[in-house]
C-alpha cells in the first residue's frame, strides 16, 4: 500500500522525483535560513514552479498543505532534529525524532517521512541515536503504509572542514547507504560522490531501493546542472536539493531547469534556458 503514496511522489511519466528541501530552519543554524526567511513566500514560489515534492517540518507544512486544489507538490515530512551542523560543535550532540512521527505525517497528508543516518567522525553516539530513530519509525511506517526515506550523511571531521561539510568518498558513502537499506528504507537520499562517474556504485548497493541525491553545498549554475545530468545517467531516481534552489536568484527558474533534466533528460545547456527567464517570482531577499 505504500505504492499509493509513492505514486504521488514520483513523476507519472518519468518515474523520477525532484524534492525541494526547505526544512533547514529545524536545525538552529542562522546560515541555513538564507532564502527561506519568509517560508510562506518561498513555498508559493516553488509551488508555482511545480516540483514533485517539497520537504518541510511539522511547523511549516501548513504553508504547503493549506493551498487549495489538487495540483501542488507532495509533502515530504522531516521527522528528526539535530545539532550537528555548527562550525563549533556543542559539548553534547543529539538527533531526536518528533513524537508520533507517522501519525503527524498522516494528519498532514504527507507522502513520505525522512530521517537522518549520520556518520560523524568521533561521534558514534549520534549514529546510534539515528539508528534508534529508524528502528522506531520502520514498523510504524509499515503499519500505516507510509514510505520511509533514510538520509545517510557522512561528515568530514569538523576540525578539518570548519563546520558542516559532507564527505564525498564513495568508500564511506556506500556502506552507510547499504546500512540504511538494511534498516528498511523505502527510499535512500544520499550525497553525491566526489567523482560523479562513481555514483552507479551507490545505486548498485541500494539494490531495488530508489536513490535520490542530495544537493550538497552551494555550487555554480553550470556545476549543479552538469552534476545533476551526470547523476541521472548513473541510474538515480531523482534529486533532493535545497540551497542550490532556494538561495538562487531565480529559484523558480532553477526548479524548472532541474525538472527538465530529471524528467525529460534535457542536456545542461538546454536546461539552462530556464535560468534566463525573469525571476519575477523571487522575493527581494532571494536576489
Amino acid at each position: 500500500m505504500k505504492t499509493y503514496r509513492l505514486n504521488r511522489l514520483f513523476n507519472q511519466k518519468s518515474g523520477n522525483c525532484f524534492d525541494v528541501a526547505i526544512d533547514h530552519g529545524f536545525f538552529n543554524e542562522a546560515s541555513f535560513l538564507s532564502g527561506i526567511e519568509n517560508v510562506q513566500h518561498a513555498v508559493n514560489v516553488l509551488v508555482d514552479a511545480a516540483p514533485d515534492a517539497i520537504q518541510l517540518t511539522v511547523g511549516q507544512a501548513q504553508y504547503l498543505q493549506s493551498i487549495p486544489g489538487r495540483q501542488k507538490p507532495s509533502l515530504v515530512l522531516r521527522t528528526d532534529v539535530a545539532n550537528v551542523y555548527g562550525k563549533e560543535l556543542p559539548r553534547t550532540l543529539f538527533s531526536r525524532m518528533i513524537e508520533n512521527a507517522v501519525e503527524q505525517a498522516l494528519r498532514l497528508d504527507a507522502t513520505c517521512v525522512v530521517v537522518n543516518l549520520f556518520s560523524i567522525p568521533g561521534q558514534p553516539e549520534v549514529t546510534d541515536l539515528c539508528i534508534q530513530n529508524i528502528l522506531k519509525l520502520k514498523p510504524l511506517c509499515d503499519q500505516f503504509a507510509m514510505p520511509l526515506m533514510v538520509e545517510p550523511l557522512v561528515f568530514r571531521p569538523n576540525n578539518e572542514a570548519g563546520g558542516y561539510m559532507v564527505n564525498g568518498d564513495p568508500e564511506k558513502i556506500i556502506p552507510l547507504v547499504r546500512q540504511g537499506v538494511e534498516l528498511g528504507a523505502d527510499i535512500i537520499k544520499a550525497d553525491p560522490t566526489d567523482d560523479v562517474n562513481q555514483y552507479h556504485r551507490v545505486v548498485e548497493t541500494a539494490g531495488n531501493i530508489p536513490v535520490l541525491v542530495r544537493g550538497g553545498g552551494k555550487a555554480s549554475d553550470q556545476e549543479i546542472l552538469d552534476r545533476t545530468y551526470g547523476l541521472m545517467q548513473q541510474g538515480v531516481k531523482g534529486i533532493v536539493y535545497g540551497r542550490n534552489v532556494i538561495q538562487h536568484e531565480n529559484p523558480a527558474g532553477m526548479t524548472k531547469a532541474l525538472m527538465a533534466i530529471v524528467h525529460e533528460g534535457a542536456q545542461p545547456q538546454e536546461a539552462s534556458q530556464f535560468l534566463k527567464a525573469s525571476p519575477k517570482l523571487a522575493p527581494a531577499y532571494l536576489s
